[in-house]
């Protein structure tokens, strides 16, 4: 009886390390981690058009970042200036594979997205978008990817956050909008929260985009992703702290939501019908990845599509059991004056 109960004991003794034990353990668990997290392969997906003026200091930000494991697969869109000799001779400069380039569709800049997105040829675990002429801090993808490799690998993730406005000489002009409401369908149906800029996704989420089509037809890429990962049951996180230098020039196709000046612009479009359009072509997109959705996911999207078409009293209640809800208490003013007069 007595050997038994010693032969449990020293077996139970074996389990419990001791705290300078634990201490290394811990120290081990940590360095593995941070070892994978620097090995994990990147695909930066960047769209070009006409770049020239700014696309070397955005190739410089990408050779900067603390993350080294990526490579950068550029879509031209037939760009007529000298953006195809700078990244030539980037491909020069940087190591061998480090850049690819391919011809776009020219059909705009959400279906060049989307086909780069799709391309057969891209592989890796995780993929990032970007614009032409902004700049990235150096630890952006280091960021992301702290995030995004905690999340298991079969779940569509989704990294994203604001950005730090600069004019076209690099002089900052202050930040995008702060949101603190919860990432979700609900909120992703009625409005997009974050720039494809700051974008950093993985494999699952990427697939679910290669499901729905690089003909797919969108406003917006990254409104269409935070669609599909939210509306997947994915995850989404929204970093308040801005990694990207978001340039303003004339050339923009698309400017900051930031200001007074871009709410005025944005309720013009409510009024002008623009906000329908865009709604039929995120359901449209969405019925085709109905089977993507979570049941809950399902009820919210065919509440909204059914309420849009409905009476005054009955398109309030659809939007009501639907929960839709924006980021802030104006862009919610903003979804409520839409629903009263029909124009969602």
């Amino acid at each position: 009886m007595e050997a038994s109960t010693d032969s449990r004991s020293h077996h139970q003794a074996r389990f419990v390390p001791d705290a300078a034990s634990a201490l290394s353990i811990q120290a081990g668990i940590s360095q593995a981690w941070a070892q994978a997290s620097s090995q994990a392969s990147v695909a930066i997906l960047m769209c070009t058009y006409n770049g020239e003026s700014y696309l070397a200091e955005q190739l410089d930000s990408f050779a900067q970042q603390t993350h080294k494991n990526w490579c950068l697969w550029v879509s031209d869109d037939n760009s007529h200036d000298r953006s195809l000799e700078i990244l030539k001779a980037y491909s020069a400069r940087w190591d061998q594979d480090s850049l690819e380039v391919q011809s776009g569709p020219q059909r705009g800049f959400v279906a060049n997205f989307l086909s780069l997105t799709c391309s057969p040829e891209i592989d890796a675990e995780f993929f990032a978008w970007s614009d032409q002429d902004d700049i990235w801090q150096a630890n952006k993808l280091e960021v992301a990817l702290d995030w995004l490799q905690r999340i298991p690998a079969d779940v569509p993730a989704l990294y994203c956050g604001r950005t730090q406005i600069v004019r076209s000489d690099g002089h900052v002009l202050g930040m995008s909008p702060k949101f603190g409401l919860p990432t979700s369908f609900a909120n992703a149906l009625v409005q997009s929260i974050a720039g494809g800029n700051t974008m950093v996704f993985n494999r699952a989420a990427r697939e679910l985009i290669r499901e729905a089509g690089a003909e797919v037809e969108v406003p917006s890429h990254d409104w269409w992703l935070y669609q599909l990962v939210s509306g997947a049951g994915g995850k989404v996180c929204y970093d308040p702290q801005p990694l990207v230098h978001y340039r303003q020039h004339d050339e923009n196709i698309i400017g900051s939501n930031a200001g007074c000046i871009a709410r005025l612009r944005r309720m013009s479009l409510l009024f002008k019908g623009r906000f329908v359009e865009w709604n039929e072509l995120n359901i449209s997109a969405l019925e085709r990845m109905h089977h993507r959705l979570t049941p809950e996911n399902q009820r919210i999207l065919d509440l909204f599509k059914a309420a849009r078409g409905q009476w005054l009293p009955q398109r309030v209640l659809g939007i009501v059991r639907a929960r839709l809800y924006r980021q802030t208490f104006l862009d919610s003013l903003g979804l409520y004056l839409a629903t009263l007069l029909k124009k969602i």
